[in-house]
C-alpha cells in the first residue's frame, strides 16, 4: 500500500520508446532488472570508491557502494510507504557513468574534455542508460521509466536553466524531464541514502587502512559518541568489530532521523500526490538541522583525513596520469582505438570524436585502463 505523496507506478509517465507492460513486473520493478542486467553495472565491481582494486579485496567498490545505498534507499521508502522499486532502481543506477579510478579519473577526464564540453559523470549516467547501452535490438540505451530518467537527472535538486549541460539539454528537448522542479521523494530518498552510505563506509574504509585512528573520531558530534558507547559497551570486542558495530549504529541513527525529519515535512506540507511533492519548491526528505552539521563535519573530517592523506594522493596523482595519457594518445592516434570505437568516429569533427574516446575511457574499469595504459605506452609488451 503505498502512500499518496508515493510515485504511483500505474500512472507512470512511460518511456521514450513506447513498450507494452510486463504482465508480471511493474514498471519501475522491470527497470531494476535492465540497470542489474546492464554491462554498465558489472563494470562497477572493478572502479574505484576511494582505494584502487589491487589495493585490497575488503575495501569499498563503486559496486558494493551501490548496493549499499540501495539497501538504505529501499528501507527508507518501505518506512515512508512510497515506491521502494523506484528508490532501489536510482540507487543501483547512480553512478553508472562514473570513470576508472573515482573522482580522480572524473577530473582528469573532466579537464582533457574543457576544448570539448567537459565530463561529469552524472551526465555520462544519462547517456549510458540512453544511447551507449547496447542491449535491445528496438531502441538504443535502457529505455527507463520517466520516473528514473528524472531522478537521475535531478540527483543533485533541480537544474538551473543556466547549467544544464549539452547533451542534457538535448535529451530534455526529446523527452522533457522538467528540470527546474525537485524530483519525487523515492529519487529525493535515494539521494540522501547516497550520502549515508558513502559517508559510513568510507569512515570504516579509512578505520580499516589505518589512514586516521577511533581517537581521532572523539571530536567529531554523533560519531564520537557512537563510537564511545560501542567501547563503553564492548570493552573485549575486537578492532574490527568495535569498528563494524559503530558504523551499523551510525547508519541507523542517520537512517531514523531521516525518516523521522521527512515524515514531518510531509505532514507540515501535506502533499496530496507526487506533483505536490515535486511542486513543493524545497525538498521533502531531509536530515535535522542537527544532522546536516554533524554531516558536513564528518565529511570535512573525511576530505581532509583520507581524501586527501598522501597514500591516496599518490595514487590519485598516478590515476590521473593514466587517465590524460589514454586521452591525449588516443586523441592524436585515433587509430589506436579498437575497431568497433574507430567505427563510431567522424572525419573532421573533433568535438564529436574526442566524445567517443571519453565515451571509451569512461567505460573501463581500474585494471582494463591500467592494461591499456601498458599495452599502449609499454615498448615491450
Amino acid at each position: 500500500m503505498l502512500a499518496p505523496y508515493a510515485t504511483q507506478f500505474a500512472t507512470s509517465r512511460g518511456r521514450l520508446y513506447p513498450e507494452a507492460e510486463d504482465p508480471i513486473r511493474t514498471p519501475f520493478q522491470r527497470d531494476r532488472d535492465r540497470v542489474m542486467h546492464a554491462t554498465a553495472f558489472r563494470r562497477l565491481k572493478y572502479k574505484t570508491q576511494v582505494f584502487v582494486n589491487h589495493e585490497g579485496d575488503h575495501f569499498r567498490t563503486r559496486l558494493t557502494h551501490s548496493l549499499e545505498v540501495s539497501q538504505i534507499a529501499r528501507t527508507v521508502c518501505r518506512v515512508l510507504q512510497i515506491d521502494e522499486d523506484l528508490g532501489e532502481t536510482l540507487a543501483l543506477v547512480h553512478d553508472f557513468g562514473h570513470t576508472p579510478f573515482g573522482h580522480a579519473g572524473e577530473d582528469a577526464l573532466n579537464a582533457c574534455m574543457q576544448p570539448f564540453g567537459g565530463f561529469s559523470h552524472n551526465e555520462q549516467t544519462l547517456r549510458l542508460v540512453t544511447e551507449l547501452e547496447e542491449r535491445y535490438a528496438k531502441f538504443p540505451g535502457l529505455n527507463l521509466t520517466w520516473e528514473v530518467l528524472e531522478g537521475l537527472v535531478k540527483h543533485n535538486g533541480p537544474v538551473a536553466a543556466k547549467e544544464v549541460p549539452a547533451f542534457t539539454a538535448s535529451f530534455n528537448q526529446r523527452f522533457p524531464l522538467e528540470l527546474h522542479t525537485h524530483a519525487g521523494l523515492e529519487a529525493q530518498v535515494a539521494s540522501l541514502a547516497d550520502d549515508i552510505a558513502y559517508s559510513n563506509h568510507d569512515l570504516d574504509d579509512g578505520l580499516r587502512a589505518r589512514l586516521f585512528t577511533v581517537e581521532a573520531l572523539q571530536e567529531l558530534p554523533v560519531v564520537g559518541r557512537e563510537f564511545a558507547a560501542v567501547a563503553q559497551r564492548f570493552p573485549d570486542a575486537s578492532e574490527s568489530q568495535q569498528r563494524f558495530e559503530a558504523t551499523r549504529r551510525l547508519m541507523r541513527v542517520m537512517m531514523l532521523d531521516l525518516i523521522e525529519t521527512t515524515k514531518a515535512n510531509l505532514a507540515a506540507l501535506n502533499p496530496q500526490n507526487a506533483a505536490d511533492v515535486r511542486g513543493c519548491g524545497k525538498p521533502i526528505a531531509a536530515f535535522s538541522e542537527p544532522m546536516n552539521s554533524a554531516l558536513h563535519q564528518l565529511k570535512a573530517f573525511l576530505m581532509q583525513r583520507m581524501y586527501r592523506h598522501y597514500r591516496v594522493n599518490i595514487m590519485s596523482s598516478k590515476a590521473a596520469r593514466v587517465v590524460t595519457d589514454l586521452f591525449t594518445l588516443l586523441l592524436a592516434e585515433p587509430q589506436c582505438l579498437p575497431t568497433e570505437w574507430q567505427q563510431k568516429l567522424r572525419d573532421g569533427d573533433a568535438q564529436y570524436n574526442a566524445r567517443q574516446i571519453a565515451n571509451y575511457i569512461a567505460g573501463m574499469t581500474d585494471r582494463y585502463a591500467q592494461k591499456e595504459h601498458q599495452r599502449l605506452f609499454d615498448l615491450y609488451h
